[in-house]
């Protein structure tokens, strides 16, 4: 009888640790998902249903549930650094699971929309806007990295949200692509100041677009419905302005810099090797 009891005993502490995991990751959850929508209220209801269903299910009765959540009430007023944790590693795998659906489509440039090692071991992606001073502060940083990492593939991809003059230098940007010559451009419009008719075309000149062919492209339905999927792309990503940089499972947002970028691309590389 006594084993019988200390056995049932160990069993049921083993499954009270157990609801108590699951609670503390139903908790770090909600939270996350509450951080997430920028303040938009999660149904606690719903998820109290869910726990009260899981509990019935495990066995559990009131009196036991009551100390699960004692228990991991506890432990996250003790441990408070573990919730900050659990949202960042949260966010993290959410991402990672956006990435993935959408993946083929991001790390595909437009035609030569595209710098860098065309058969490279790491591709980053940008997405940009030709009125987005921050986008320009990033060129350098672009072009360092590119010299420097012989193995590295940087696509580019329009996203012009600022303005109307910086969705018709994006269309420039797709017809200097299908030239071959998009790397050019985007140095050459950056450069050249705030999109407009003169900066555009002194732009597209600089970088030896057959103009008359440009021009055709620009006004095609191919170069909108170009732009307005990667539109939807960067909403589904989530994306808080330009630039936008996704590099294997990360999304970084704004001008990051040049040293995390970097760090980023090491981090893909690494873990790469790893797996290999």
């Amino acid at each position: 009888m006594t084993t019988q009891t200390s056995s049932n005993g160990e069993a049921r502490t083993g499954k009270l640790l157990i609801m108590g995991v699951v609670a503390f990751l139903t908790v770090a959850a909600g939270i996350g998902t509450f951080m997430w929508q920028g303040g938009t209220t999660v149904s606690d209801g719903a998820a109290a249903q869910d726990a009260d269903k899981a509990a019935a299910a495990a066995g559990f009765d009131s009196n036991d549930k009551a100390a699960i959540e004692a228990i991991v009430r506890a432990y996250i007023l003790e441990n408070p650094e573990i919730i900050p944790e659990a949202v960042e590693q949260l966010r993290g795998k959410q991402a990672a699971q956006r990435i993935a659906s959408v993946r083929s489509q991001i790390e595909k440039p437009f035609a030569a929309a595209f710098t860098g090692n065309p058969d490279g071991d790491v591709v980053l992606v940008e997405y940009s806007d030709f009125a987005c001073g921050f986008c320009r502060q990033s060129v350098a940083d672009v072009a360092r990295l590119v010299g420097e990492d012989k193995n590295l593939k940087i696509v580019f991809h329009e996203l012009p949200i600022l303005s109307d003059e910086s969705r018709v230098a994006a269309a420039w940007g797709l017809a200097a692509a299908q030239q071959g010559k998009y790397y050019a451009f985007y140095k050459a419009m950056f450069g050249a100041g705030r999109p407009s008719q003169t900066t555009i075309e002194q732009a597209a000149k600089t970088a030896g677009l057959d103009m008359a062919a440009a021009r055709s492209f620009v006004a095609s339905k191919q170069a909108d419905e170009v732009i307005d999927g990667n539109i939807r792309v960067a909403q589904q990503l989530e994306f808080s302005g330009t630039p936008s940089w996704v590099v294997g499972n990360k999304v970084l947002n704004g001008a990051v810099g040049y040293d995390e970028l970097k760090a980023a691309i090491a981090e893909v590389r690494g873990s790469k090797k790893t797996v290999g």
